[in-house]
């Protein structure tokens, strides 16, 4: 029969983590570091495990210790969160709903589901951070998110989590008003030339983009500034003589006033997905669920 964990004991390791030693870890906690080390003996006695090696600089955690520092992490979201929860109910506001992203596929997916919230829950609580693929999926483990919005079908999922696919939206060469003389398609090859606004981030959104110059034959640009913000690489087109690749749906608000316009780029035979991805084991909340259905729906 597997042991059986002591919350307090979880929490208290879950201490000693953030604060790198048992001493610092019974300063935060306000409680006698003898109290400390004995709940950890205590916990690692019961999991037969080493749980961390006592270092100079502090604690150093052993294989078992990492596992069980991602639980802990994730039993101090869950608990922060009922108090909220309980808080937002008692407001009659629905959530707290803690979703995370990386820019491009926020801007594709999220704004299409916020309408179908309101109707269904009318106030609610939705907290959003844009952050790279590796940190969404360190935040999904810790619980701090329920949902992560990123480009999908490039890479199995991470251990532990599920992906779902939820929209597909083709690249284009996206350029302001001075490029008004390019034709409706080309290759990249007519314009590796030209100065550029590219990804800098080392993602899934990079690696399609530079799988495009690949696919065309051309190294990437040179003459290019490295920008992770979509709205200020927007901009940057916009003002400018500088062009970009990114998916139509996260250039639609511009290029149905005309400020932008999107070239068909002959190398891009493949499509942009993208998608959530999820804790596998994880009992979603009934607004993430709402959320999903509202994209599902939104799709079909």
């Amino acid at each position: 029969m597997p042991a059986q964990l002591d919350p307090r004991a979880l929490k208290t390791f879950g201490a000693v983590c953030r604060a790198g030693s048992i001493s610092a870890a019974a300063r935060a906690l306000n409680i006698s570091q003898p109290s400390v080390s004995n709940t950890v003996a205590l916990l690692e006695r019961r999991l037969g495990a080493v749980l961390f090696e006592r270092a100079r600089s502090g604690i150093v955690l052993t294989a078992e210790g990492l596992a069980l520092q991602r639980r802990a992490e994730a039993l101090e979201a869950l608990l922060d969160g009922a108090v909220e929860e309980l808080e937002s109910a008692r407001l009659g506001v629905a959530g707290p709903l803690r979703v995370g992203g990386t820019p491009g596929a926020l801007v594709s997916l999220l704004p299409k589901a916020i309408a179908d919230l309101e109707r269904r829950f009318g106030a609610f609580s939705l907290n959003v951070v844009e952050r790279s693929d590796r940190d969404l999926v360190d935040l999904l483990h810790k619980g701090e998110i329920e949902l992560a919005f990123v480009t999908t079908e490039i890479e199995a999922p991470p251990e532990g989590l599920h992906e779902i696919t939820l929209s597909r939206d083709p690249f284009a060469l996206i350029v302001g008003q001075r490029h008004a003389d390019l034709p409706a398609e080309l290759s990249l090859r007519d314009v590796a030339h030209l100065p550029w606004v590219l990804p800098e981030a080392q993602g899934a959104f990079r690696r399609q983009v530079d799988a495009l110059f690949i696919a065309g034959g051309v190294a990437a640009p040179r003459d290019a500034i490295r920008c992770d913000s979509l709205l200020a690489t927007k901009a940057i087109v916009r003002a400018g003589n500088r062009v970009t690749i990114l998916p139509r749906e996260v250039a639609a608000a511009e290029l149905s006033i005309g400020v932008l316009r999107a070239v068909v780029i002959a190398e891009a035979r493949f499509e942009r997905s993208v998608g959530v991805r999820v804790l596998a084991e994880a009992a979603l909340s009934p607004m993430a669920q709402a959320l999903l259905a509202a994209l599902a729906s939104a799709e079909s």
